[in-house]
């Protein structure tokens, strides 16, 4: 019995060391609505047996609740794990499902259809190496199919399958499967593809899925897991041949020991090679590689490590250790693709996190310069995008980053967007190049700084931003304010809404987009102000949060003071000194704050007056006192 237990223990031991030693292939499977991109997988999981017996009975048992087959085996339901899925048929999330056959083991993710889950499918495709791009024999070359192929070439995915599924719906005809192959293939020379491998396919009746069918005796190509068990995968694709380890971690445990650890994204490290630590530029070499079985000879892209290098130098997360002879590039502007992932629109100036690679900076879309039409390939001018649209924009960030253009290396050319206030992912980008200005403009060192234009006037500079509704009395305040500030002998500047956009400002119009930019010049101007040691106030409606966070990020802390005007709208409505909210209840007025858009009011605003229980002149004197408490004047 001892001698069948060791005979069984070996065969365990030799099959999984046979199975650690196949290739892994990650791929995707995209296309429209019902093109069957679920029963694909699912016939693959089958055929490949996969699936363990409780499995099977399960998926009878689904089939006969859920199917669409007449009772027969639905392999769709095998990946549609979700109800919602189940009950509308069709997907609406990313299923990732694991497989192996005898030559290699593949991971796919099964990405949704409808075009309100592109997100999704971005998703899906950031690691793939392979795209398997279903099409219905009976609806040909669909928008969706555009979309999820422009999608494709731009994560930099080179191999395509085009599946033309449902052959037995058309009578297996080759007339049709020609006339969908050479649409295709017109449209993917526009959008860079050319690896295009086209199968027909039944995969409810299982012909080219596994075996070449008797059905298509006019097709000499592969069967669909024949291409994807032998089909080259090009493990250095946009990932570059020079070192690149963005620094996750830095390891202290003692005084004696000092390592950077990350996950090595491209090229490879020797102890002893000369690296550079960006974005400081200082250079060291590599004294040690440790790893969690010992120290290491030689490590390459895909392996996590520590690297110690010879010299003390300072590096934090989010810094690249790069080979010296060919390091990234450093910059904080660039050109950028951006597919838009959340409901509300991307506007210009409106201040997000972006997160490449290992390092989260804020940053701005300085300006959309086109958004893609992926049906015509047509570029059309754009000032903000919408959910699931696709732009070329300027993005400027509030440090220099090193990184690559996307073409070269995704791990540190590929970037997510977050909202900073629910840290929700709203975008994903790929990086093309720094703008020139980018590495022509240069901070110039002036002697005359901020303290000593501020001790000469003898006060502490700061932003009073005055935000509400209009007619709410801010501008009203904050001019009594400026009075006695006057009356002080203190140094003052008052920027107000109205008299702003007589000038700076004369070119922006009332959309969410210009009132962002609006807010974000004024912002600017402050900061100068500020810098020339001045006491600034804004009177600016200023609706939205984010812009106003964005205005106080851009001075020293302590030196934004948000005074929040509380009026109720309907006191607001009744001054109506300039007649706009009657013009915005006729429709004349679009666009207007508290009517057709929103107001958001501060959430912690340093000071809240409500005008209903003090007068301008009262509010006024507050603001003084204020001041005065916290040493902005004496």
């Amino acid at each position: 019995m001892a001698h069948v237990s060791d005979l069984i223990a070996t065969d365990i031991e030799r099959y999984l060391e046979q199975h650690e030693k196949k290739s892994l292939l990650r791929f995707i499977t995209c296309g429209s609505v019902d093109d069957g991109k679920s029963t694909v997988i699912g016939r693959l999981l089958y055929e490949s047996k996969m699936l363990f017996e409780d499995q099977l009975a399960a998926i009878e048992a689904d089939s006969k609740k859920w199917g669409t087959q007449g009772g027969d085996i639905d392999f769709a339901l095998l990946v549609d794990g979700l109800a919602a899925e189940r009950e509308q048929g069709i997907t609406i999330d990313v299923a990732y499902r694991f497989f192996s056959t005898d030559r290699r083991k593949f991971i796919v993710a099964d990405t949704p259809g409808h075009e309100q889950y592109t997100r999704n499918m971005i998703t899906g495709a950031s690691t793939a190496d392979v795209a398997v791009i279903l099409v219905d024999a009976r609806k040909g070359v669909l928008t969706q199919t555009r979309r999820h192929s422009y999608l494709v070439s731009l994560i930099g995915i080179r191999k395509v399958v085009l599946a033309i599924n449902k052959m037995d719906l058309v009578d297996y005809s080759q007339q049709v499967y020609n006339r969908i192959d050479e649409e295709y293939r017109e449209f993917a020379k526009q959008i860079g593809l050319a690896d295009i491998t086209t199968i027909p396919l039944s995969a409810l009746k299982g012909d080219n899925m596994t075996e070449a069918s008797t059905q298509t005796s006019w097709y000499h190509g592969p069967t669909l897991m024949g291409f994807l068990e032998t089909c080259e995968i090009d493990e250095t694709r946009l990932q570059g041949d020079a070192l690149r380890l963005p620094v996750q971690w830095v390891n202290r445990p003692n005084l004696d020991f000092r390592g950077f650890c990350g996950l090595i994204a491209s090229g490879s490290v020797r102890p002893g090679d000369r690296v550079r630590v960006q974005p400081s530029g200082r250079e060291s070499t590599v004294a040690r590689i440790v790893a969690y079985g010992g120290d290491l000879a030689v490590a390459v892209a895909g392996q996590s490590v520590t690297l110690t290098l010879a010299d003390e130098v300072d590096i934090s997360r989010g810094d690249v250790i790069s080979a010296a002879d060919a390091p990234a590039e450093v910059a904080d502007q660039f050109e950028c693709t951006i597919v838009w992932m959340a409901d509300e629109p991307m506007l210009p100036g409106r201040p997000y996190l972006l997160k490449l690679g290992t390092r989260t900076v804020s940053a701005s879309v300085t300006e959309p310069k086109y958004k893609v039409n992926v049906n015509t390939m047509e570029r059309l001018a754009a000032k903000q995008l919408e959910l699931n649209e696709i732009g070329v924009c300027n993005i400027a960030l509030d440090r220099a980053v090193p990184f690559d253009a996307y073409q070269a290396n995704r791990d540190t050319g590929g970037f997510i967007l977050i909202d900073r206030l629910t840290n929700n992912t709203v975008g994903a980008g790929m990086l093309h190049f720094a703008l020139r200005r980018a590495h022509n403009i240069h901070l110039q060192h002036v002697d005359i700084d901020k303290s000593a234009r501020a001790l000469q006037k003898g006060q502490k500079p700061a932003v009073l931003w005055f935000t509400g509704l209009s007619g709410a009395g801010k501008s009203t305040i904050a001019n009594l304010v400026e009075k006695r500030l006057h009356a002080l002998g203190r140094h003052s500047y008052l920027l107000d809404g109205d008299n702003v956009r007589h000038g700076l400002n004369k070119d922006l119009g009332f959309t969410e987009a210009d009132r962002v930019e609006n807010v974000r010049r004024v912002g600017e101007v402050a900061k100068l102000m500020v810098d020339a040691g001045l006491i600034v106030l804004t009177a600016f409606i200023s609706p939205f949060r984010a812009e106003r966070r964005l205005a106080r990020s851009l001075v020293a802390d302590g030196e934004f003071i948000e005074v929040h005007v509380d009026t109720p709208l309907d006191v607001a409505e009744s001054r109506d000194v300039k007649g706009l909210y009657k013009k915005a209840r006729r429709g004349e007025l679009r666009n207007f704050t508290g009517i057709d858009s929103p107001y958001e009011p501060p959430e912690n605003p340093e000071i809240r007056i409500d005008t209903t229980e003090l007068t301008a002149e009262r509010a006024a004197d507050r603001v003084i006192e204020m001041l005065r408490a916290r040493g902005f004047i004496a």
